[in-house]
């Protein structure tokens, strides 16, 4: 998680020490790769815009929605190009082979974002409704009635509710 806010009930600071923080798991960058501290929060930022989105999709705002990602897809010169690199066969970017790190990670979210903007199932993005959370997620389930970022806040509203009805 990149940007600031509320994940679980507890108030979430990004804490990236250096960019192997953020490298881990991302299996597509060379071990021992480095990444500095501006890119890091290069691309914190782009985060930020699109965590933006969601929250526009979440209260109504497709326009915004809309207008924010098209302004990102074009500040991050978003394109579709194939790409032949590190002995692997051709396979495709949404990225210019000459972008920065940061837009080649924000570049293929924004276009992401687009494909899901531009079909009727865009309201699939949502923001978390639990308390004291307000992390995005994209709705996978098969009603289209997802509410919660992961089933930790989901069991958290749920316990709350049940020691709430004892109580009363």
């Amino acid at each position: 998680m990149l940007t600031p806010g509320y994940a679980l009930g507890r108030e979430y600071k990004p804490e990236v020490k250096d960019g192997s923080d953020v490298l881990r798991g991302w299996s597509h960058i060379k071990p021992g790769a480095t990444v500095s501290d501006d890119e890091i929060d290069q691309l914190s930022a782009y985060a930020g815009e699109l965590r933006e989105v969601f929250v526009a999709v979440d209260s109504g705002r497709i326009d915004d929605a809309c207008e924010r990602t098209n302004d990102l897809l074009r500040r991050t010169q978003a394109v579709p190009v194939l790409a032949r690199h590190d002995d692997e066969p051709w396979h495709l970017h949404f990225h210019a082979t000459d972008a920065d790190w940061a837009s080649s990670w924000a570049a293929p979210m924004a276009t992401a974002l687009a494909v899901v903007l531009g079909n009727p199932m865009f309201d699939r993005l949502g923001v978390c409704t639990a308390p004291v959370c307000d992390r995005v997620f994209v709705d996978t389930s098969r009603n289209g009635a997802k509410r919660f970022c992961s089933t930790a806040c989901q069991n958290r509203v749920k316990a709350a509710a049940f020691r709430a009805r004892q109580r009363s």
